[in-house]
């Protein structure tokens, strides 16, 4: 079997964007993204001592989209006065 010279790459070019607790702001935020054919996905984190809030949750960017992306999100949260903290570092995901 012959595999392409894609499958041997790995691409990790996803940033943590914001992390949020509120599950109202996710939602609409969700929305502002999809509207802006932004691609993203959330990561919950696992709670620990210190993060007990089961509702935060960590919107996942790509990283060449991170500027419309924080637009979109500060719009949301000052629109509705959501609190909301940008952290806009690499995703710590592993793949393989």
């Amino acid at each position: 079997m012959e595999q392409s010279l894609y499958t041997k790459v790995k691409v990790n070019n996803e940033i943590e964007l914001c992390e949020i607790s509120n599950p109202d702001c996710r939602h609409m935020i969700e929305k502002a993204l999809l509207h802006q054919r932004i691609s993203y996905y959330i990561r919950w984190p696992k709670p620990s001592l210190f993060r007990r809030n089961k509702n935060t949750c960590i919107i996942c960017v790509n990283d060449y989209s991170k500027e419309t992306a924080e637009n979109v999100v500060r719009n949301v949260c000052d629109e509705k006065g959501y609190p909301v903290k940008f952290l806009m570092r690499k995703s710590q995901n592993q793949y393989l």
